[in-house]
């Protein structure tokens, strides 16, 4: 215990070095930072401790920070914050000081923490109550608004919402009367996602006094309250929005409700993808911020990851910049300003920085969109890359010293001979105003003559300025994708294949879009080549754009399907189409049945490009054409009639880069100027991904026994001969019983446990940091599980194969790995003939005609073909299951069965071990097997998981995960 405080000459002791001992060295910002880390319970026991940690510990934002941190779900805000966590920790309620009042300590003073409290009870009545300087304009027409504001510079409107019924029913009081109960989404800085009934959040608008209060920011207000739809409408002039092509589930989030009450606000940021927005206020009063683009506010950080190009903006609270930084600025470096009053709606052009707080309670309605003006920006900001991302939003701050001088020197260069150095990831540094001369002189050969959108420093937000600053290396099939961007990669090629289809009026702009986002231009004259090749006819406009799901091109051009392999780099790409044209060339070679529901092969081959000059090889998977000899992609002998791509090379090639960083992986660099091609023959009908919401069950269930039928097809066929010598990396991480120094005999054709080889091996390396993969993932994930997967997951996993006398005792086969909703064709079943034109005529859907004429009406659809084999692989059948279950028939345990019973296979040789699921032998149940592929996956499969099962988030172990999603197993015995 701390000495009581003195009194000593008339002054207090400070009591500071007493209550922290050796911790009163750090500053109270660093010691509240350590605090936040803590459990709610331990903050709580560490108030204890001494008087100033009492203090410290009994902070209301501290308790907020806490409360956030661990809360997901329904919150009910419980008069403080401290109540609220302790309460949501499930305590008794002895412990939660209802009625307890705080103790006061004199000889302790600490500015930290005497301005967050400030801050906390601040009042902004007379804050900022002047108009600003944002030009307010009312009675604009379409014309005039796209002339002189439309991706230029903000104007505040007036007029646009005087009809809607929200401008007089959109009040605190009429939306708690027919809204109280509904759960809306609220912001706050974490990544859970938190909501709150509309009456418990009034009441804690009412109650609470946070220097950053929660506010409601909820994108699916429209799902959970459809009349709200209904009282307001988009103002004509924002009617354009190129997202609106997509289907309601597939577009990005676009609209939102906003009611936050005073000191709340949104913390400085640019809009999602570039994209541009307007705002409308229905009550209360909000004071706007803006910069133009590449203009970074005081007091904000802008940082944007190498690998993949996430932008992360590090920034105060909306109340804190305008209290400690906003009295900072000059005149001259002070933001455009206003204040919005209800019934105005601002617009907000693509790129421009904007903070917004509200002055008092405040209720308002907001959508991004995606028009002409901002079309090419926002697929430039999906492009692959990191350098250009941070241009756009920090300006030419972005670039460090080296890669400010390529600027200068490459700007009036050919693109293609441009070259620029990376982007660094340390806070922006000014430049000095003489730097920028030179750029300065020649910026209008960008265009960048118009408004705010010039600087000084020569940074122009300009396309074809900014387009500059892409890294011409990184291609759209082959790099990591930015979690911060609006939609994934597949969504982009849907989305622009849709707009090239249904908008053709607008295909120049398009082709520009998909040439900065997709390297259009690149695979297009790929295309054209590889048609050449094969005399087939040219694509048409309707055909140049890449269609489908996938990770690689995909052209329809006629009744044919042309597949470029680029995904991984060029040996990954080999492997992939080698592999597949191994597995057609097994699949003739017996005759099996699955050849009827597997796209023809009609071509395949080779294509390069060297000196400007294409070249086109055919390649049948067999042998090596000269290229890749050259390329030195060979590293064994090999016969005209060997498979050097096959499926055994290919597992140990993703093996090696398994050990190696992304960046460092096997073939994934270099050899950017040859691509293996596949030519197929066309599939009529459509993917069930795009048919899923419409099918009848019975279609389903037909599904559901088609996939059974033919993934017993796959897992019957005859696996090639293991012909590879062994790799010591592998044989000591497998976990297999050796013969003779190696995991098994040399005579590989015969020894079951030898096929297990890479397979166990590679599952092992990533069993070796499962938790920091779990992690990495994090929610939905429970954190609580991810600390148990270690104890769940066996150490050894060739105990999962059940190893009796140098064999396993489960099958091995051929998997296909990657069946999924968007690989698995159906076709018409039913035909009636109706005089009214269906969705399925009407329209290419993303590039996929279905070859019905418009009057024709389809009642029901059965399963045709499964697609896309360059993912197959040799392993446990059971891995096929997963994506099968989770993303096909999204945990509908009744469809599972349905499969089951139609694929008859056993996945066992001997299932006498699975008579109970309670059995002490966790190797026996089928379900522990497919939990633990589940969790060492590639993929993020447990999200899905616990996305799908919800009310899992909750559970106490992986046991009851594994019973629940995957108990259905246990009951298979399999059919002799």
């Amino acid at each position: 215990m701390e000495p009581s405080t003195a009194q000593t000459g008339g002054e207090l002791r400070d009591r500071r070095a007493d209550a922290l001992g050796d911790l009163r060295v750090l500053p109270d910002e660093i010691l509240c930072a350590i605090l936040e880390e803590l459990t709610p319970r331990d903050v709580a026991r560490l108030a204890c401790v001494s008087s100033v940690m009492y203090i410290l510990c009994n902070e209301e934002t501290l308790w907020m920070i806490l409360c956030l941190k661990g809360a997901s779900g329904l919150l009910q805000y419980k008069s403080s914050w401290k109540k609220t966590a302790l309460n949501r920790e499930n305590l008794p309620g002895k412990y939660i000081e209802c009625n307890r009042g705080f103790l006061h300590f004199d000889g302790f003073n600490s500015v930290y923490l005497y301005r967050r409290l400030y801050r906390c009870h601040t009042k902004l009545d007379t804050f900022y109550v002047d108009n600003g300087n944002v030009e307010r304009r009312g009675d604009v027409s379409l014309k005039d608004f796209r002339d002189e504001y439309d991706g230029k510079k903000p104007v505040m409107l007036t007029g646009l919402a005087d009809a809607w019924p929200a401008r007089h029913k959109w009040t605190t009081d009429h939306l708690l009367l027919n809204y109280g109960d509904v759960s809306f989404k609220i912001s706050q800085r974490s990544s859970r996602k938190i909501l709150m009934k509309f009456k418990d959040y009034v009441s804690y608008m009412k109650l609470q006094h946070d220097e950053d209060p929660l506010y409601i920011f909820d994108e699916k207000f429209g799902e959970v309250a459809p009349s709200l739809l209904k009282d307001y409408c988009v103002p004509d002039l924002f009617q354009e929005d190129y997202f609106d092509i997509l289907n309601e589930d597939k577009r990005p989030p676009y609209r939102w409700l906003i009611i936050g009450p005073e000191r709340s606000g949104a913390s400085w940021h640019v809009d999602p993808a570039l994209t541009s927005a307007w705002n409308t206020l229905l009550s209360g009063r909000k004071r706007w911020a803006l910069y133009p683009p590449g203009k970074v506010p005081l007091g904000v950080t802008v940082h944007v990851n190498e690998d993949d190009g996430d932008v992360n903006i590090e920034t105060p609270s909306s109340l804190q910049w305008w209290l400690d930084f906003y009295p900072l600025l000059a005149d001259e470096d002070k933001p455009i300003e206003c204040t919005q009053l209800p019934g105005e709606t601002i617009y907000v052009p693509s790129g421009w920085w904007h903070c917004v707080l509200n002055l008092e309670t405040t209720i308002a309605v907001t959508q991004n969109f995606v028009n002409y003006s901002n079309f090419e920006f926002v697929c430039l900001d999906m492009a692959p890359g990191y350098r250009h991302k941070g241009v756009c939003r920090a300006g030419l701050l972005a670039l460090d010293d080296d890669g400010y001088e390529d600027v200068k020197k490459n700007m009036f260069c050919d693109e293609q001979n441009s070259s620029y150095s990376i982007l660094s990831r340390r806070e922006k540094r000014a430049r000095n105003d003489e730097d920028g001369d030179d750029l300065n002189n020649e910026r209008t050969k960008y265009g960048a003559s118009r408004n705010y959108n010039v600087w000084k420093d020569g940074f122009s937000y300009d396309i074809n300025f900014l387009s500059m600053f892409l890294d011409k290396d990184r291609d759209h099939y082959r790099s990591p994708w930015s979690s911060g961007n609006s939609i994934g990669q597949r969504e982009l090629r849907e989305w622009l294949s849709k707009l090239w289809v249904g908008k053709p009026e607008m295909r120049e702009l398009i082709w520009k879009g998909a040439c900065i986002a997709l390297n259009a231009d690149k695979w297009s004259k790929c295309l054209s080549e590889i048609c050449s090749l094969h005399n087939m006819s040219s694509p048409l406009d309707d055909e140049k754009l890449p269609v489908g799901t996938g990770s690689n091109p995909v052209f329809l051009v006629g009744n044919t399907v042309v597949k470029i392999f680029v995904e991984g780099g060029l040996e990954a790409a080999l492997h992939g189409l080698g592999t597949e044209l191994q597995f057609y060339n097994i699949l003739h070679e017996v005759n099996s049945p699955l050849r009827n529901h597997i796209p023809e092969v009609l071509a395949s081959g080779i294509l390069y490009l060297d000196d400007g000059t294409y070249t086109n090889l055919p390649w049948d998977g067999k042998g090596a054409p000269d290229i890749v000899i050259k390329s030195d992609l060979t590293r064994q002998k090999f016969g005209v009639d060997d498979f050097l791509f096959g499926v055994w090379d290919k597992m140990q090639f993703e093996d090696r880069n398994a050990e190696m960083p992304k960046q460092e992986s096997v073939g994934s660099a270099g050899h950017s100027n040859i691509w293996p091609y596949i030519i197929t023959k066309r599939c009529e009908g459509k993917i069930f991904a795009e048919l899923r919401d419409r099918l009848s069950r019975e279609d389903v269930t037909n599904l559901a026994s088609f996939l059974g039928e033919q993934l017993r097809h796959i897992h019957l066929l005859p696996r090639p001969p293991l012909n590879i010598s062994p790799f010591s990396d592998i044989e000591q991480d497998s976990g297999l019983p050796k013969v003779n120094g190696y995991v098994a005999s040399s005579n590989y054709k015969s020894n079951m446990v030898a096929e297990w080889e890479i397979f166990m091996g590679t599952l092992t390396r990533k069993r070796k940091d499962v938790v920091s993969r779990l992690t990495k993932w994090g929610d939905p994930i429970p954190k609580k599980l991810i600390e148990k997967v270690d104890e769940y997951i066996p150490r050894q996993l060739a105990n999962m194969l059940t190893i009796i006398e140098g064999n396993a005792c489960k099958p091995c086969s051929w998997i296909h790995s990657d069946v999924m909703d968007d690989n698995i064709y159906m076709e018409p079943s039913c035909v009636s003939t109706s005089s009214e034109t269906s969705d399925e005529g009407a329209q290419v859907d993303n590039g996929f005609s279905c070859g019905l004429s418009v009057n024709r009406d389809v009642k029901s659809w059965r399963p045709s073909y499964i697609l896309d084999f360059s993912d197959l692989s040799i392993g446990d059948p059971i891995f096929d299951l997963i994506p099968i279950y989770l993303d096909v028939f999204r945990g509908d345990s009744y469809l599972l069965k349905l499969f089951l019973e139609s694929y008859k296979l056993p996945f066992a040789i001997n299932n006498s071990k699975n008579e109970s699921t309670e059995s002490d032998d966790k190797f026996g149940r089928l379900s522990y097997l497919a939990m633990c592929y589940c969790i060492l996956h590639d993929d993020d499969v447990l999200g899905a998981i616990f996305s799908i099962w919800d009310d899992l988030r909750s559970a106490d172990s992986w046991e009851e995960v594994e019973l629940r999603v995957w108990g259905e197993l246990n009951n298979y015995k399999g059919f002799p």
